[in-house]
C-alpha cells in the first residue's frame, strides 16, 4: 500500500518543501512506481468537435482514423456550466490536472496577464507523493509564450506542493538555463554579460514564486545536448507547437518520464482573425501525435506499458457578432463541448463511450491507471475504458 505521509505538514516540513527538498527519509521511502507510463496531451488552444472528431469535417485524420481505433473515443465530454468556470486554456488545463473546477487562485497577475496556480493537488503531486518518482520523470511541457503555465508544476495545497513538483520543459526554461550558464562561465564581453544579466532578471520576474533556480541534473544535461544540437540563436530549433513535440521526443529518449503532459496551444492563434491558423494548427497537432505515438511504439520500455489521454483544454464557437471566427470567451454552449481519446495498455480498443463525461474525469481516470488515490478530484473514474 502507498505510504500516507500527511503528517508532514508541520513547520519543519513546510520549510523543507519551500526549499525544494524531498521530504522522504530512508525509513519512510515511498514505494517504486510499477504502473504504466501516462502521457496526457492537451489538444490545446481550444478546438471544436467539428474540426477534430467529426468525420466529414475533421482536420485530424490520424486522431480519428488511426488512433481512435486503438482505444476509446469519448465524443461527449463537457466543461460544466457553473458560476466562475471559464472556458479558457489555463482553467481547462487545471481542470485536467486536478480533477476539479475552480481549483486555482490568482498568484498576482500583472496587467493584461494571467498567473493562476493550483490550490488542489495536481496529478504530478499525487504521483510523486505516493511513489518514488524523481522530478525529471514527471514532466510538464509548455509553450514558450505561455510562461504563466509554468506555475502548473505544483500547487499550494498544504499536503503537497513544491516538494512533489513536476519539472518543466519549455523554451522559456531553456533560455533561463542558457543565460545562467553563460553568466557563470563569464562567456562574452562585459557589455554582453551585462545584457545577459538584464535578460535573466527579466525572465525571472515572470515567476513571482522565485522557484529554485536549478533544474534536475538530468534536465540540465538534456539542455546541454539541445544547445549543442540547435545552438544559441533560436533560429534553428523548432518553435511553437513544433518545439513541444521535439521536447517530448527528447524527453522520451533522455529523461524516460513516467508521467508527461504536453500542452499544445497553436490553434489559439485564430484570435489573429485567420481561420486557417486554427485548422492548420489542428493538423499539426495531429501529425505531432503520430510522431510521439510512433516513438513510444518503437521503444521496448514504453511500447506495451503506456497510456495516452488526449483532451482539449476548451471548445470554441463562431460568434456571429464578431469578424474573428472560432472564439471561446463568450461562454456559449460549444465552448463547453469537447471530447477525449484514451488508448494504450489496458484500454479497450476501437470503442466509443457514448455517454456524457465531465472534463474533470480525466484526472481521476489517470490516477486510477497509476494506482493513485486522487482524493481531492471531483470527476469520476471512467471504468468503462479499462479492459
Amino acid at each position: 500500500m502507498p505510504i500516507d505521509r500527511r503528517e508532514f505538514v508541520g513547520g519543519a516540513a513546510a520549510a523543507a518543501a519551500m526549499a525544494g527538498l524531498d521530504l522522504r527519509t530512508a525509513a519512510q521511502a515511498a514505494p517504486t512506481y510499477r504502473g504504466p507510463n501516462v502521457i496526457i496531451v492537451r489538444f490545446g488552444g481550444g478546438v471544436r468537435r467539428r474540426e477534430t472528431i467529426e468525420p466529414r469535417t475533421t482536420f485530424a485524420p490520424v486522431l480519428l482514423n488511426v488512433l481512435a481505433r486503438r482505444g476509446v473515443l469519448i465524443p461527449n465530454v463537457t466543461i460544466a456550466q457553473l458560476d466562475g468556470v471559464d472556458t479558457s486554456h489555463a482553467e481547462g488545463t487545471l481542470n485536467i490536472l486536478t480533477g476539479r473546477y475552480r481549483a486555482y487562485r490568482d498568484a498576482g497577475s500583472p496587467f493584461l496577464a494571467q498567473h493562476l496556480e493550483p490550490t488542489e493537488p495536481t496529478l504530478f503531486e499525487y504521483l510523486r507523493r505516493t511513489f518514488d518518482v524523481p522530478a525529471h520523470q514527471a514532466l510538464l511541457i509548455n509553450g514558450e509564450d505561455r510562461p504563466q503555465e509554468e506555475f502548473f508544476s505544483y500547487g499550494v495545497h498544504k499536503n503537497h506542493g513544491i516538494a512533489y513538483r513536476s519539472e518543466v520543459l519549455s523554451l522559456h526554461r531553456f533560455k533561463l538555463w542558457k543565460l545562467r550558464t553563460r553568466i557563470a562561465a563569464a562567456k562574452g564581453t562585459d557589455e554582453e554579460l551585462a545584457a545577459a544579466r538584464k535578460e535573466l532578471q527579466k525572465l525571472k520576474r515572470q515567476d513571482y514564486r522565485n522557484a529554485p533556480p536549478r533544474q534536475a541534473a538530468q534536465i540540465e544535461r538534456m539542455w546541454r545536448r539541445w544547445q549543442s544540437f540547435y545552438g544559441d540563436s533560436g533560429l534553428k530549433n523548432p518553435r511553437g507547437d513544433a518545439a513541444l513535440t521535439e521536447l517530448a521526443l527528447w524527453a522520451l529518449r533522455h529523461l524516460r518520464p513516467r508521467l508527461m503532459m504536453i500542452n499544445y496551444q497553436d490553434p489559439d492563434y485564430v484570435h489573429w482573425g485567420n481561420a486557417s491558423h486554427y485548422t492548420r494548427a489542428i493538423t499539426a497537432i495531429d501529425k505531432a501525435l503520430e510522431r510521439i505515438v510512433a516513438a513510444v511504439d518503437s521503444d521496448l520500455a514504453y511500447r506495451d506499458n503506456t497510456v495516452f489521454l488526449v483532451i482539449p483544454d476548451c471548445g470554441r464557437d463562431a460568434n456571429p457578432l464578431m469578424s474573428v471566427p472560432y472564439q471561446h470567451h463568450f461562454n456559449t454552449r460549444s465552448s463547453h463541448e469537447i471530447w477525449a481519446l484514451i488508448f494504450g495498455a489496458g484500454i479497450f480498443k476501437d470503442r466509443v463511450l457514448d455517454k456524457p463525461v465531465d472534463q474533470t474525469s480525466i484526472a481521476a481516470t489517470a490516477g486510477a491507471l497509476m494506482g493513485l488515490r486522487t482524493y481531492r478530484a471531483e470527476g469520476r473514474v471512467l471504468d468503462e475504458v479499462f479492459l
